[in-house]
């Protein structure tokens, strides 16, 4: 147990610094990016869940280069910028971008990032038709993991409602005020953490909406932190079981995975190899899929931020001439 403790220590910060409350009058401010420019806008109102924040990146050249591809990006509240935003290190995506596009890796593209539910991120990202899979005792599981007196999902999923929200009401709204392409061939999805499991459910559930995914160190056992030899823990299961009835075929859609080795990361290859096998066995390769490892890399933004490129590259490749 003791040798656990500094790991233990590191996920506590990570996780309470993206799940504490945050009041009105502590919310971050509209992020500021150091290339192109963001818009805030603050408190998108919507039918299904509670309003979030979303900041939307436009490149220097916006809107010379229209019509642009969108990439929508979960826990959008630490993405651009150098500053701490939200207490957490930003994954600076909009110089990452600017950069992939100003040396032609990638189309022109803007980026629109979603703020977290806070206390309820954890219920808003996980995959719920995978939640609704598993037996009631099986919910009561994973609904007694805590962080010391927090617990970690404090409700049941609604990720089926947030991606309504995403789909049906902020996606409209971003079709119509930005110069964008609305095709599915130029949406995409990508998160980090459980960020990452609400990137690929959003593109095996909304398939005609998102053509591609980028789930990066994908936590695969949901509310736990850690797992052992004697962890009863049915949210991997229920996961890839999902993912080989209900993801798309590989035509017109790309996924990309990875994790790292350290900290939270350590847990995850198992049931990433388990997902790449079902995937290659089924078609997924070359361009439509990927999947690497990064040798020692932590779970944290700044590590996501060290390889953004891949994932961005690998989404918004320009198109073959």
């Amino acid at each position: 147990m003791l040798r656990r403790a500094p790991f233990l220590a590191a996920l506590m910060f990570g996780l309470l610094a993206a799940c504490v409350p945050i009041r009105a009058a502590d919310a971050p401010p509209a992020q500021v990016a150091t290339v192109g420019k963001t818009e805030h806008l603050a408190r998108f109102p919507s039918q299904y869940v509670a309003p979030h924040d979303i900041d939307v990146w436009l490149p220097p050249d916006y809107p010379r280069h229209a019509p642009y591809a969108v990439l929508y990006m979960f826990d959008g509240q630490n993405l651009f910028g150098e500053r701490e935003a939200g207490k957490l290190p930003s994954w600076q995506a909009d110089a990452m971008a600017a950069k992939l596009m100003a040396q032609g890796k990638t189309r022109s593209f803007i980026i629109v990032g979603i703020a977290n539910a806070a206390t309820e991120r954890m219920s808003e990202y996980f995959p719920q038709k995978p939640w609704e899979a598993l037996s009631p005792e099986q919910r009561r599981t994973l609904f007694s993991q805590q962080l010391g007196n927090f617990q970690i999902m404090p409700v049941a999923p609604f990720s089926d409602a947030f991606l309504k929200f995403v789909t049906q009401e902020l996606k409209p709204v971003i079709d119509q005020r930005f110069a964008v392409d609305v095709r599915p061939a130029s949406t995409f999805v990508m998160g980090s953490s459980m960020g990452g499991l609400m990137a690929w459910y959003a593109m095996a559930e909304y398939p005609d909406v998102f053509g591609g995914a980028a789930a990066l160190s994908t936590h695969w056992p949901g509310p736990y932190l850690t797992l052992d030899a004697t962890t009863d823990d049915p949210a991997p299961d229920a996961f890839v079981e999902y993912i080989k009835h209900h993801f798309p075929s590989p035509g017109g859609h790309r996924v990309y995975f990875d994790h790292g080795t350290k900290t939270l990361d350590a847990n995850y290859a198992p049931t990433q190899q388990r997902v790449d096998q079902w995937l290659k066995a089924n078609g997924w390769k070359g361009a439509q899929f990927e999947s690497r490892v990064f040798d020692g890399a932590e779970h944290s933004e700044r590590s996501w931020a060290a390889r953004l490129a891949i994932p961005m590259t690998f989404l918004l490749a320009p198109p073959a001439k």
